[in-house]
């Protein structure tokens, strides 16, 4: 009676990856307490997903767009003056192979957002979101890595490493605070708020996932007297994830995800802004298991039946960090006499471009300059700077899965006479990679009756393209110890076409594995 030893493998599948882009649009009226628009200067936003679910065919998301719109109001003295409002959606996203319970990793990014005067008192507001969306499905599966109590069985393994899941949590993280602003200032309105997530780290103790990041706040806003201050503040995201059996030597896949934000000012004699932050934190953590997979197996005196099953797995998962400093000069018109007072800096993947043992990607950061004349106003002037990276030293690249994280460490500009800037940027680039694996794993062996015995003691047979030793002794009722013997193969993984061999019969005596 055959008897199997089986382990256990957890699998984190990834059933689908996608981008969509999706459009957002929503009216505003303006408050009884501004003045009428002439015109709007700049539009900005920071979005949010507060919800987030798998549903059979589909994925739906809830979130919001916590919009700023700086204007130039009509019939007054005043230079600037901004709006806020939240903008709602909800986006039922067809993924066919989706179904309930499933895990959801999602990033979104404003692509574009404009702002259409559709009269002194009423906007109309665009936004195009990118969506890069990942939906996990976790499975245990059994797989079959001994026999036991059998004679005569010939075995065929390969040792195997993949990246099992050991386990999965989340948390929710509120990085709130009081920003105080410069004594001086009155503050009168908000302009534009940026927030994203920097400085993010992982530490792994027994049990225990503990998350770091900062929560990184740039304010632009207006006083009383119509002067334009800005703010840049960090609070720092600390949370803990509780996961059985995790240690220091697992490798761990952290998602930050904002779900909520409210910013307002406190009483004008305060001087200060009131922030809070809602973020979600998502945790994958796998262990590097080494597995003695059976590929194929066959009895000298029984018959053996057994199904293959094909198992999808993750292997060679690892996170590459590169610093990649871009040095460049950059020309813009007409911009003498103006007060730089800001950049906004956004990286963007272009083309990625995978040749064996290196990764090349086309990038480019899209600069948004903020100037501000002698009178208050506010002058907008864009640009765009290419820039090339590259992740080397890998094994089979082109069949490995990527995905970059980019986070600015560091800005610098220098306005120089003649328009030109100096633009120094620092970004520091996570690459996560990994290859899907696939497995074909024996299941459910039976025996069913003897084997028929064979009358040849010896045969000749004629190596055709595509035979292994392993096949052939299956055939024949041999093994492939016995064959390579007989012929004197050293190696039993080389054997060429219009080769002779001779096939020995097997003799039953004794069990015998190949491994």
């Amino acid at each position: 009676m055959i008897e199997a030893q089986k382990e256990n493998l957890n699998i984190n599948k990834l059933v689908t990856e996608r981008k969509e882009i999706i459009m957002v649009e929503g009216d505003m009226i303006v408050p009884d307490s501004k003045p009428d628009i002439l015109n709007t200067i700049c539009t900005s936003g920071v979005v949010s997903i507060y919800k987030k679910e798998a549903q059979d065919g589909k994925i739906r998301l809830d979130g919001s767009i916590n919009t700023y719109i700086i204007y130039m109001p009509d019939g007054t003295e005043d230079q600037v003056r901004g709006l806020n409002t939240g903008i709602d959606f909800s986006e039922n996203i067809n993924v066919s192979n989706c179904s309930e319970g499933m895990n959801i990793v999602s990033e979104v990014k404003i692509k574009t957002i404009e702002a259409k005067v559709l009269n002194g008192r009423k906007i109309n507001i665009k936004a195009t979101l990118e969506i890069n969306l990942k939906v996990y499905n976790q499975d245990s599966v059994e797989i079959i890595n001994e026999i036991q109590n059998a004679t005569n069985i010939q075995i065929l393994k390969e040792d195997l490493k993949v990246n099992s899941l050991l386990g999965q949590g989340e948390t929710k993280i509120y990085a709130k605070d009081n920003i105080t602003i410069d004594s001086m200032d009155n503050l009168a309105e908000i302009l534009k708020t940026q927030i994203c997530l920097i400085e993010k780290d992982v530490k792994i103790s027994y049990n225990k996932v503990l998350t770091k990041s900062e929560a990184e706040i740039k304010i632009m806003y207006l006083t009383e007297d119509n002067r334009i201050g800005n703010i840049t503040y960090k609070i720092p995201v600390v949370g803990f994830i509780d996961i059985s059996d995790v240690t220091e030597g697992n490798l761990c896949d952290v998602n930050y995800e904002i779900r909520n934000i409210i910013i307002k000012p406190n009483a004008q004699e305060e001087h200060s802004i009131y922030v809070e932050v809602e973020i979600g934190v998502m945790c994958y953590v796998y262990e590097e298991k080494q597995i003695n997979l059976i590929q194929d197996m066959y009895s000298i005196t029984e018959k053996l039946e057994f199904e293959k099953k094909q198992i999808m797995t993750m292997t060679d998962k690892q996170c590459i960090q590169n610093i990649k400093q871009i040095r460049e000069k950059v020309n813009l018109k007409d911009i003498e006499g103006l007060n730089l007072i800001d950049v906004d800096v956004t990286p963007n993947i272009l083309n990625e471009n995978k040749i064996n043992t290196k990764i090349l990607y086309e990038a480019e950061i899209a600069m948004k300059y903020i100037f501000v004349n002698s009178k208050s106003q506010i002058i907008i002037k864009e640009a765009k700077t290419p820039f090339e990276f590259t992740i080397e030293n890998l094994q089979n690249g082109e069949l490995l899965n990527a995905s970059n994280d980019i986070e600015i460490k560091n800005k610098d500009f220098i306005v120089q006479d003649g328009g030109d800037i100096n633009c120094n940027v620092d970004l520091q680039i996570d690459t996560n990679l990994y290859r899907n694996a696939s497995i074909n794993a024996i299941d459910s062996i039976q025996e069913n009756g003897e084997r028929e015995e064979q009358d040849y003691s010896i045969i000749i047979y004629i190596v055709k393209k595509g035979d292994t030793l392993w096949n052939i002794a299956k055939e024949y009722g041999s093994t492939v110890d016995g064959i390579a013997r007989v012929n004197g193969i050293e190696n039993p993984n080389q054997i060429f076409p219009g080769q002779k061999l001779y096939i020995p019969k097997f003799e039953r005596i004794s069990e015998n594995s190949y491994e």
